[in-house]
């Protein structure tokens, strides 16, 4: 029997591939572009964060089980567009095994 979170992964990740490509478009989200340790293509992922000084935070909601964070293990050179002041209240409800990131920003 699959466990409730790894159905909880599968319901939010079913979800996430349907709105992630209309919250990239938004102004006021913040966009994480990392470099697919795969494919090798530019992947551009919506997440929520803070800036605190010249480092941005976030929490992806499936930890190290994220694409994302598992593209920026493989490459750690990533890119970020717009940077809001509030973070995703998503990632409470609905994340498992929470991993907090650091990306240090220039200039």
């Amino acid at each position: 029997m699959t466990s409730r979170a790894e159905r909880t992964y599968r319901a939010a990740t079913a979800v996430q591939r349907r709105i992630d490509p209309v919250l990239r478009r938004l102004p006021f989200q913040t966009v994480l572009e990392t470099t697919g340790r795969v494919s090798g293509p530019p992947r551009r992922t919506p997440v929520g964060g803070r800036r605190a000084g010249g480092s941005f935070w976030l929490v992806p909601e499936f930890g190290e089980r994220s694409h994302y964070v598992r593209n920026i293990v493989a490459d750690p050179r990533v890119r970020l567009r717009t940077l809001p002041r509030l973070n995703s209240a998503a990632v409470r409800t609905v994340g498992a095994g929470l991993l907090t990131v650091r990306v240090d920003l220039d200039g």
